[in-house]
């Protein structure tokens, strides 16, 4: 088992999946040495200390040249000098925040990746940053860390297959006032950041290198970090009864896989978080149309990449938490094999299922996780996460996750820890069930004519039994079109923040 004391050592030397040559170093220290480049924050019209220290020293060069750029601290703006004189730096940067003492946790991390995207451009490697006065809606120390964790985020970038790979790396020495705590709390946030990146490379690497099995190998790996992982074979699948989970897989050589992946940090009932793994979605006999829709579906196991990020940096903060995380993994393939369009399943919670379409095979998959997680489990919370619908897609963007459940009090813990970290929830209605009646089963698996988002959650709520559940719908938000914000273009990792947080601070 790890120790705090080697908490940092660790994430960053174990490959784990988790992009760990591509984190950028930093330092948090009360006063930064000298280095190439300098920031400094201006929070609306208040002057911060350290930008008028560094406008006496520069004879008002710095306020000059402010004025002459109408600069007044509002969030995205940026004014950069070069040689100031009187500084002992090549390029002063000053970037406007707005209100400080009103952003969130994401507000500032978005805040850090600004950053790391007006660096990536220049040669600066060595780069100081100044925060005094400075707080977020909590400290100076979380708005430090805060920082640090967003231009880390956005730092990372998936170039396995790229011959000309990422520039080196940048290091920030980043001012706090109390830098022993900053140092503290931004190593809980660099566990996030590796089970963040771990997500982002799964969801990222390509169809033929990331199989059910790739995905079971992969969570082995998290067995030196203490994690206990199960990993179920198409025989033994079946053997249970999983007929949904057994059915999907069916149409691929591997088959299906379930990977079950437990931080057991203390003894209380767990917490269980079921993921969707659909390693590639070719919609099965309902074939998805050819184009940039089919080619993007290597990320339809992005809810299981999520669930296993999140174990990871749990494990890697060494939490007072009991999590399993459960996930469900196929390939959604077309095959003499494979599941044809009008079968019927039977279910491990032991209801039939007729199949209109074999490409709402996420639910089917998500139906047998579910009741994996709550029969060997009996969790006391379960949130499932998946990108499910396009039918969310079509009432949300991508912007914002959906949330559904019929536990007010768990709606709110989310949504909640999803304002926090900026990875934003929507409540929508958990309804029409009716639509999801068969004539020669219990249930269909689509529910033609209603919210394609609202009945497959209902669909998913069979299986819910008696314990606490959510539903959070991840559709169109896996994976990045373009760089933007903390994410960079490809795999995103999200929903791993969010739970994260919603799981560590849900008793306080």
């Amino acid at each position: 088992m790890l120790t705090k004391k080697n908490l940092i050592t660790t994430a960053l030397t174990l490959g784990l999946w988790g992009a760990t040559a591509q984190a950028e170093t930093f330092n948090f220290v009360q006063q930064p040495d000298t280095q190439d480049t300098l920031v400094v924050f201006q929070a609306g019209e208040h002057v911060s200390s350290d930008l008028t220290r560094l406008d006496e020293l520069s004879q008002q060069q710095i306020s000059n040249a402010l004025k002459l750029k109408q600069f007044n601290g509002e969030m995205g703006q940026i004014v950069e000098v070069l040689m100031p004189q009187g500084l002992d730096t090549q390029r002063l940067v000053i970037m406007g925040i707005g209100d400080s003492n009103k952003m969130t946790s994401g507000e500032v991390n978005k805040l850090g990746a600004n950053i790391t995207a007006y660096f990536s451009q220049n040669q600066s490697q060595a780069i100081s940053v100044l925060t005094s006065g400075l707080s977020d809606r909590n400290s100076n120390t979380s708005f430090a860390a805060e920082l640090a964790h967003g231009i880390n985020l956005r730092a990372y970038q998936f170039d396995k297959y790229l011959t000309e790979k990422k520039p080196a790396e940048k290091h920030y020495q980043i001012s706090a006032s109390n830098s022993e705590a900053t140092q503290a709390r931004y190593q809980q946030l660099a566990a996030i950041e590796k089970g963040v990146f771990l997500a982002r490379d799964l969801t990222s690497e390509v169809p033929s290198a990331m199989t059910p099995v790739d995905f079971a190998n992969a969570a082995k790996e998290l067995k030196k970090l203490g994690v206990k992982i199960t990993i179920l074979t198409p025989e033994q699948i079946e053997k249970l009864g999983m007929g949904a989970l057994h059915a999907v897989g069916r149409g691929s050589n591997e088959g299906a896989r379930l990977v079950v992946a437990h931080w057991q940090g203390n003894d209380n009932a767990p917490i269980a978080l079921v993921g969707k793994g659909i390693t590639f979605d070719s919609g099965g006999y309902n074939i998805k149309a050819v184009g940039d829709s089919i080619s993007r579906m290597k990320s339809d196991m992005a809810g299981a990449a999520t669930v296993l990020g999140t174990i990871k940096a749990l494990a890697l903060q060494q939490a007072d938490v009991n999590v399993v995380g459960v996930m469900a993994m196929a390939a959604n393939m077309v095959s003499a094999t494979a599941l044809a369009p009008g079968d019927v399943l039977m279910t491990a919670e032991g209801l039939s299922v007729e199949v209109l379409n074999t490409d709402a095979e996420g639910r089917l998959v998500l139906a047998d996780g579910m009741w994996y997680a709550r029969h060997h489990y009996e969790p006391q919370v379960m949130v499932d996460i998946a990108t499910l619908t396009g039918s969310k897609v079509r009432a949300l963007g991508k912007r914002y996750t959906a949330i559904f459940s019929d536990d007010d009090t768990l709606v709110d813990e989310l949504t909640f820890s999803g304002h926090a970290v900026d990875e934003k929830l929507w409540r929508l209605p958990l309804a029409y069930e009716d639509l999801l009646k068969s004539p020669i089963a219990d249930l269909k698996n689509a529910g033609y004519g209603g919210p394609g988002a609202s009945t497959a959650a209902v669909f998913l709520k069979q299986f819910s039994g008696d314990t606490s559940w959510a539903h959070l719908d991840i559709a169109g938000s896996a994976l990045a079109a373009k760089d933007e914000g903390i994410t960079p273009e490809g795999g995103t990792g999200h929903g791993v923040r969010l739970l994260s947080h919603w799981i560590m601070n849900r008793d306080k």
